[in-house]
């Protein structure tokens, strides 16, 4: 059993950039990743969607720990490509891929392409100590830019614009003001007064 002086939450990931982009909505909770549990496994993403592989990792983080925890799941869905890569997001280029040639990729398919809207959006799972499970759920609606724009972030946000931001991607956004539009922002608000209003 892990102890903490605060409650703690287990966030099934071994993304140190996503942690900490959520300890910083969750400074109530003491916030521990695979990692910080001694989970070194790396936990097949088998499902059909997006809500599906988040419980996937969930139950398997609570089935080691019998803890409270969650798990996310994240898609890029964009409307000229059908809503690719959607649950294939983060492996879209292939088993060897990483986050430069996911965004190749995505840029070569929507080469000449002027209709670019897309969204994010985010799965996250939670799973009580008692093994009850809740389900929430983050979009963020924006567009693909013709190229790689801003050094922050991590993924896809270099060229990812959200709607209502003058053009701007997550990248050339402070960690602040993503998180306030973000689709995994958004899910993980909804997760956070969902704890406030239990606890």
């Amino acid at each position: 059993m892990i102890e903490s002086p605060r409650p703690t939450l287990l966030f099934a990931t071994h993304n140190r950039n996503k942690a900490a982009e959520i300890a910083r909505m969750t400074d109530r909770y003491d916030l521990l990743t695979l990692d910080d549990a001694g989970v070194t496994a790396d936990i097949p993403e088998t499902a059909t969607d997006l809500a599906g592989n988040a419980l996937i990792k969930a139950r398997f983080l609570h089935s080691l720990t019998g803890q409270a925890c969650f798990a996310d799941d994240t898609g890029l869905e964009v409307d000229a490509l059908g809503g690719e890569p959607g649950v294939r997001t983060a492996r879209y280029a292939g088993p060897e891929c990483d986050p430069d040639r996911n965004i190749d990729k995505l840029l070569a398919a929507l080469e000449g392409e002027t209709f670019r809207r897309a969204r994010f959006r985010t799965a996250i799972a939670f799973i009580d100590e008692d093994g009850s499970e809740t389900m929430f759920e983050g979009v963020c609606e924006g567009a693909i830019a013709n190229g790689r724009k801003g050094d922050g972030g991590f993924g896809y946000d270099p060229i990812f614009q959200p709607e209502g931001h003058h053009g701007l991607t997550f990248a050339q956004m402070t960690m602040e003001e993503k998180n306030k539009v973000s689709h995994r922002g958004k899910a993980l608000r909804a997760l956070v007064r969902f704890l406030n209003e239990k606890r």
